[in-house]
């Protein structure tokens, strides 16, 4: 207990899945949680879940006007962020081969996964930093160190994600404004975004495909993300944490 103790943590997306654990469980040990969706019930569901100094802000993340607003009344709320876990994103159409997406598809799931990180990293960063220092951490995927034809541009997005955090954690470490920043890359996870993947006829391929011989859930990627929002990370930056039960070993 208390691993994050008075520290504000912004989590986007955290209306389900790997927000809703995160935030969870960084709440159970002692952050106060910021949880941002544009899923209004879902923010709630996993507020009150919560309970406590909890709260949540409905927010698109590809929308720098909301970026803004959100880091405004984070700040002014609580006096400081500590934290940011940039996880909001989406899957798109799947299977999505390059040759047949549409560039209005591109462009939507690149918006999201990308800019929205960015736009994290470019309100968030600062905050942070005036705040004493803390962590950043980006949800990139699986789909960045492997080839992804059935979900082109949701695998070139977190590629994106995995590069642009080096980029961050690299020019705040020169600027030494004490603001970490690591990736995370999760492997087949059981969430709703993860069920898109699994179909009953397609379940048991993608667990034979997984050395571990089972899916992931949320929670363990949850646990990957509190031990880099904590101090217990403070020698870590632009690296990347890959919880995937082993699949990008083989």
């Amino acid at each position: 207990m208390g691993r994050v103790s008075g520290k504000v943590v912004l989590v986007t997306g955290g209306g389900s899945g790997i927000g809703r654990a995160t935030a969870v469980l960084l709440a159970s040990e002692g952050a106060k949680v910021v949880v941002t969706d544009i899923n209004r019930n879902g923010g709630l569901e996993t507020v009150q879940r919560i309970g406590g100094q909890a709260s949540f802000i409905e927010q698109d993340t590809s929308s720098e006007v909301d970026w803004k607003r959100v880091i405004a009344e984070v700040v002014g709320r609580h006096g400081g962020l500590h934290g940011l876990v940039n996880n909001a994103g989406i899957l798109g159409k799947y299977p999505s081969r390059f040759e047949d997406e549409t560039l209005e598809e591109w462009r939507r799931i690149l918006s999201v996964n990308v800019e929205g990180v960015f736009l994290g990293c470019k309100h968030g960063v600062p905050a942070v930093r005036d705040s004493g220092g803390g962590s950043i951490v980006n949800l990139s995927s699986l789909a960045a160190l492997v080839g992804t034809p059935d979900l082109s541009s949701y695998g070139a997005t977190k590629g994106a994600v995995r590069q642009f955090t080096k980029t961050v954690a690299i020019d705040c470490a020169r600027r030494r404004y004490k603001v970490r920043c690591n990736s995370v890359h999760p492997g087949v996870i059981a969430t709703p975004m993860g069920d898109v993947l699994t179909t009953d006829q397609a379940r048991q391929r993608i667990i034979d495909r997984i050395p571990i011989g089972e899916l992931g859930q949320p929670e363990d990627i949850a646990n990957g993300i509190l031990f880099l929002i904590s101090e217990e990370s403070r020698y870590i930056t632009g690296s990347e944490l890959v919880i995937d039960g082993g699949m990008h070993a083989i």
